[in-house]
């Protein structure tokens, strides 16, 4: 039977059946607490093995760099990539999911293109003034949202 986000179960049909006012509770999947687990919650998406490759050996190589700051523009570029590809996960797949229509999601595709764009380079003209230390703390912050 398919499920609602917002009630359950979907009623039946007929005038007699009501949706229930609270979603059953799912049973629990929750892992055990490591001492590192994050406390508060948080959301998280997939992104392709390249991607994933690709930002290891920019983190890899910005750390290990005597001048971290050669590496600002690879930095900032993966930060696009990752960010797109969350926009991506977060936002035009459900799109499709849902089956929002074509108009719907060229619309949407076009948004998030300018969005990306614009982003693309305060991204580059911030992390592009940043020092080494700075640049290792974002690089702590995505080895961070990693897991």
């Amino acid at each position: 039977m398919r499920r609602s986000i917002f009630f359950g179960r979907l009623p039946a049909t007929g005038s007699s059946a009501r949706p229930s006012k609270r979603p059953p509770k799912a049973p629990s999947k929750r892992r055990a607490k490591s001492p590192e687990a994050p406390s508060r919650p948080f959301l998280r998406f997939y992104h392709s093995e390249s991607l994933r490759s690709k930002t290891l050996t920019v983190l890899d190589d910005l750390e290990s760099a005597e001048d971290p700051t050669r590496h600002r523009e690879s930095l900032a570029n993966v930060v696009m990539e990752l960010t797109k590809a969350g926009m991506d996960h977060y936002f035009m797949k459900p799109l499709k999911v849902a089956k929002a229509g074509f108009l719907v999601e060229q619309s949407a595709q076009l948004g998030m293109t300018g969005s990306v764009r614009v982003m693309s380079s305060v991204v580059g003209s911030i992390i592009g003034r940043m020092n080494g230390p700075q640049l290792l703390s974002v690089a702590g912050s995505i080895r961070e949202l990693m897991l």
